[in-house]
């Protein structure tokens, strides 16, 4: 037999288990999407955690309940759940370490569950994270499942990551996401597709900077020449940046906060910009910083001084031939069953940002087809979740033996 076609075998059975087992998965997602867990509060991301730990544990995995200090300011975090499974497939014979992440937490408050309850009407279904990250969390659960009772363990080991803070950018999280991605051979996104069905091959890199502009206090009707108007170089400043969209493809430069001055009648001492930068490589977002730097430099007011602060970086998730190649393998489970996958590129950022920036190649968007996310329209098509399930648990059994052959 071709491997061919006992890839074709193997894929109608999963199909076959995934279709009898979507009762099941919409019972459990109405349950999940019953609890409150938005990401400031982290009791109900526990629930969640709880709900998820014992599902690992049944599927025997062993897991790990990762904790997380309190903030600065008093406010704890959900948990993060680390689920790992061995297969019978070393890394020394072409086995492969397969890392599926999704995130427990929504954007809604509490009591918005409550409010607005899960809820089927004809082929979708509504509620608050029922598509970000539910739905695509409790796929990945499914898909391990049925490739446990195919008796598929040729991978060397299985790794699945349920972080608690992905919807506020990941600030307890991301050192575990990090540290948890090195070593992964392929990196597996649980967000939910996107709503034509097509998975996610790129997601924008985001850098965050300050520049504080720095001039000199004076009495603006007595003497305004001795002063240096730190919020007229704020304004040329602002000009200057974002003249700067245009200049790279797939790159947005945003001031999108500015700050100065205190009094009319004061030639303003200091002023404050917060600037936003998304970009699909990091070689972009690298010359953008350079550009940045340089109007610093140049501020165009005598006396004033510009200080540039980078706050933060999230690395893109870049589409690399080693994406391409596992979305390839993704294409040729979907024709097979019928389906023609697309591959979309995304100014949204996630935690599948974080594992590219761990040098891992990663395919987003694994989860069934929704869409609306972070409004009260969000929704799922309950259609898709039998053959988005089967396709991932297919993509899971090709990549973790695919340096066997």
């Amino acid at each position: 037999m071709s491997t061919r076609t006992r890839r074709q075998d193997r894929l109608h059975d999963l199909l076959d288990l995934a279709r009898a087992r979507r009762a099941d998965y919409l019972r459990d997602l109405e349950e999940l999407v019953s609890i409150d867990s938005g990401s400031y509060s982290a009791d109900g991301v526990d629930r969640v955690a709880d709900w998820i730990e014992r599902r690992l544990a049944r599927l025997g995995f062993d897991v790990e309940r990762v904790r997380f200090p309190a903030a600065p300011d008093g406010q704890r975090s959900g948990d993060a759940l680390i689920g790992r499974k061995r297969g019978g497939l070393p890394e020394s014979e072409g086995g492969r370490r397969i890392l599926l992440a999704g995130h427990m937490d929504t954007v809604f408050e509490n009591g918005t569950a409550a409010a607005r309850p899960f809820r089927i009407e004809g082929s979708t279904a509504y509620g608050p994270g029922v598509s970000d990250d539910k739905g695509g969390l409790l796929a990945g659960l499914t898909a391990l499942e049925i490739l446990g009772e195919c008796g598929v363990d040729a991978y060397d080991e299985l790794v699945l990551l349920a972080t608690p803070d992905e919807e506020i950018g990941s600030p307890a999280s991301r050192p575990l996401i990090e540290a948890t991605a090195a070593g992964a051979h392929f990196g597996l996104g649980l967000e939910c597709a996107r709503e034509n069905g097509d998975l996610v091959i790129a997601r924008k890199g985001v850098a965050d900077f300050r520049l504080t502009v720095t001039g000199q206090a004076a009495h603006a009707g007595i003497e305004p020449e001795r002063g240096a108007n730190a919020a007229l170089a704020a304004a040329h400043l602002t000009v200057a940046i974002q003249a700067l969209n245009g200049h790279w493809d797939d790159v947005t430069v945003n001031v999108g906060v500015v700050r100065a001055g205190t009094r009319a009648n004061i030639v303003c001492p200091q002023a404050e910009l917060r600037i936003e930068v998304r970009a699909a490589t990091t070689a972009d977002i690298q010359r953008v910083t350079r550009a940045i730097r340089e109007a610093a430099d140049q501020p165009g007011v005598p006396g004033v001084t510009v200080e540039v602060e980078q706050l933060d970086l999230c690395p893109p998730m870049e589409d690399t031939p080693a994406s391409r190649r596992m979305f390839d393998h993704a294409c040729r489970a979907a024709r097979a069953a019928g389906v023609e996958l697309g591959a979309a590129a995304t100014g949204g950022v996630g935690d599948a940002n974080l594992i590219a920036g761990a040098g891992v190649p990663v395919l987003d968007g694994l989860g069934p087809v929704g869409g609306a996310d972070h409004t009260p329209q969000e929704w799922l098509d309950v259609t898709s979740v039998p053959q988005r399930i089967a396709l991932l648990a297919d993509l899971i059994a090709s990549l973790g033996e695919a340096g066997s052959g």
